[in-house]
């Protein structure tokens, strides 16, 4: 039984290569740079057995314990281990269930990240080749420990398996994954500044990660070197209790999943027309209706922007490194600026939904001005709020009514250019339901030259508010800053009617090219 599942997995990944020689190429390529990865970190190894074999235990605990953190987390983020034997494909076969569930935890070998944590957890006995008993606690030490990182995986995914399979749980974890992303450079930098006291407090961390699931077959061989052999065998015992207990939970949840599949549940709650009853009825009252929905529920448009509330933090950890926290004050025009170009991809996000558009007529102005209305809901505070709260926490108030001036002028006039942008230019973008982060096939090239001309147009026209504050700042005098409140309002406002005039034209002139682009983008 348990054979025959994994020559089934076998025969499913070279039917997949098969299929697709594009895939094989791509699992090639991922394959080699794992196994490039894999090998460098073993090789590492190799060196830790020169050092002291406290230090060795605490660096190998501490790695293996956050890769079995990762192999619990990540399938929850990535939605699924391993579908190709997906358990509820088994339910009307009577299979042993205990045969059943070792068969699909071995099956997680057959395939790059299981081979590849398999290699690596395994190879740490070169660390501790120098005694036999602590190379043969560490070989079976790192073969326990991958077999929990697959259990725990299958665990925590069987377990989560109702809430996971929810798309707005697969939204909002795809957009809080991709956060530590964008702080990456401020993790790092802290982590950097404060290496200190951590190498102060990791070894008591790695004292207790040792006794739970994460780290106890890693700390095994530490245990050995150590000459502890009653707390080696203690900590093996516990380990074991550990793994049967997860193997336990993970059968049980899974015979659960297959005795009662999930059956798709219907809301009773009442609704009501949302922002439809906000907004008049009128061309441009649907049309804002419409896409103030998007934005509050297609997490594609969560996605976009999601960057705007951390570009604060982001700013700040600059001005914090640099010593000049009058940084800060550029937030007010970046974020006006960012919340603007937010909707220059809107007809290509609303793929086939553009017919709506097209069948009923409405008019380019309209469009084009609905959408505005829409972000503006969101945008306009913002951009309120990153113009006045810099120049006051630095006590720059002289400087209030210029910043204001050039946030408006990035908003408005961004409007107006991505109005006349998103008309003009179409390319493909994440479908509706797919993850926001997705790369369609051919969006690379165009979509690239596309956001840098429109970026670059958008900032450029922030260049005579821009010379009036420069003006003010050398001179000391405060007209300047008024007028360039004055001549960034007008200019925005200006252009943010051109800018829907133009788009809007634009729009039905090219209505029917439109349609067809966002169709081909599918």
């Amino acid at each position: 039984m348990v054979a025959h599942l994994l020559r089934l997995k076998l025969l499913l990944l070279k039917n997949s290569f098969r299929r697709s020689p594009w895939q094989l190429v791509g699992v090639g390529i991922g394959a080699l740079y794992g196994l490039g990865m894999a090998v460098t970190l073993v090789a590492g190894t190799v060196y830790l057995a020169e050092v002291d074999p406290a230090l060795a235990n605490t660096i190998l605990v501490s790695a293996v314990s956050l890769i079995t953190l990762g192999w619990a987390l990540i399938p929850l983020v990535a939605f699924g281990v391993d579908l190709t034997l997906d358990p509820a494909r088994f339910t009307t076969f009577t299979l042993s269930r205990p045969r059943l569930a070792t068969g699909l935890l071995l099956s997680g070998f057959i395939g790059v990240p299981g081979a590849l944590t398999l290699v690596l957890l395994g190879g740490q006995f070169l660390a501790w080749r120098q005694n036999p008993a602590t190379l043969a606690a560490a070989l079976l030490g790192g073969v326990l420990a991958a077999v929990m990182c697959l259990a725990l995986a299958r665990l925590t995914t069987t377990s989560m398996a109702r809430l996971t399979g929810s798309r707005r749980f697969r939204d909002v974890a795809g957009i809080i994954a991709i956060i530590p992303l964008i702080l990456l450079g401020p993790i790092i930098g802290s982590a950097a500044e404060g290496i200190d006291s951590v190498l102060d407090w990791l070894p008591r961390l790695v004292t207790v990660l040792g006794f739970t699931p994460l780290g106890v077959f890693a700390a095994l061989p530490g245990d050995l070197a150590a000459g502890a052999w009653g707390t080696g065998a203690a900590r093996l015992a516990l380990g074991l209790g550990y793994l049967g207990a997860v193997l336990w939970a993970w059968e049980r949840g899974l015979h659960r999943s297959m005795e009662n599949p999930m059956a798709p549940r219907t809301s009773t709650k009442a609704v009501g027309r949302g922002a439809f009853g906000i907004f008049p009825a009128t061309p441009v009252g649907a049309v804002a209706a419409r896409s103030l929905t998007y934005w509050l529920k297609d997490p594609r448009y969560a996605a976009s922007i999601v960057v705007v509330p951390l570009m604060p933090v982001l700013i700040w950890f600059t001005a914090t490194n640099a010593g000049s926290p009058e940084i800060m004050l550029v937030l007010g025009p970046l974020l006006g600026i960012l919340m603007a170009f937010a909707i220059s991809a809107d007809v290509s996000y609303d793929s086939t939904a553009f017919s709506l558009h097209v069948l009923t007529g409405v008019r380019g102005v309209a469009d084009r001005t609905g959408r505005v209305l829409a972000c503006a809901v969101f945008a306009l505070p913002v951009t309120l709020l990153a113009a006045v709260l810099p120049p006051v926490f630095l006590d720059r108030l002289d400087l209030l009514p210029a910043l204001l001036g050039i946030s408006l002028c990035g908003l408005l006039a961004g409007f107006g250019v991505a109005s006349v942008a998103s008309a003009r230019f179409t390319y493909a973008v994440p479908l509706p339901g797919e993850s926001p982060f997705k790369t369609p096939p051919g969006a690379g090239a165009r979509m690239a030259i596309v956001q840098l001309a429109t970026f670059t147009l958008m900032f450029v026209l922030l260049l005579p508010g821009l010379g009036l504050l420069v003006a003010q700042v050398l001179t000391g005098d405060a007209l300047f800053g008024w007028l360039a409140l004055v001549v960034g309002v007008a200019e925005g406002a200006v252009l943010l009617v051109l800018g829907i005039r133009i788009g809007g034209r634009w729009l039905e002139a090219r209505m029917p090219e439109l349609m067809q682009a966002v169709m081909v983008n599918r």
